[in-house]
């Protein structure tokens, strides 16, 4: 069983970067769909972002141009790079491998 394990969050200016990471154990990351999530205070959780196991990305709309998901096969962890954030991204993301395993989540948070 595959265990998720999410690092990166933090609180960061409007307009700045983050790279959040998803460190995966117990399965290889190239054997399965990994997708991002975000959850915001009061709203219900988002899709952000997918990497399939032959490495195609796909986006949320609300993420395209400034999000890139990606995956190192060596270290076994997915990352998202988030560039440009905007206030509206202020959530905490999830990593989840296939579609049922998650992580604990990261919260980011972005000041206007």
């Amino acid at each position: 069983q595959a265990q998720l394990a999410e690092s990166g969050g933090g609180l960061v200016q409007a307009g700045g970067s983050l790279r959040l990471s998803c460190a995966v154990s117990g399965r290889s990351v190239s054997s399965n769909v990994i997708t991002w999530l975000r959850q915001a205070p009061g709203k219900q959780r988002e899709w952000v972002a997918t990497i399939s196991s032959g490495g195609t990305a796909v986006y949320a709309d609300s993420v395209r141009g400034r999000f890139t998901i990606s995956r190192d096969d060596a270290k076994n962890t997915v990352h998202l790079q988030m560039n440009s954030l905007r206030p509206e991204d202020t959530a905490v993301y999830y990593c989840r491998y296939g579609s049922a395993t998650w992580g604990q989540g990261t919260q980011v948070t972005v000041s206007s």
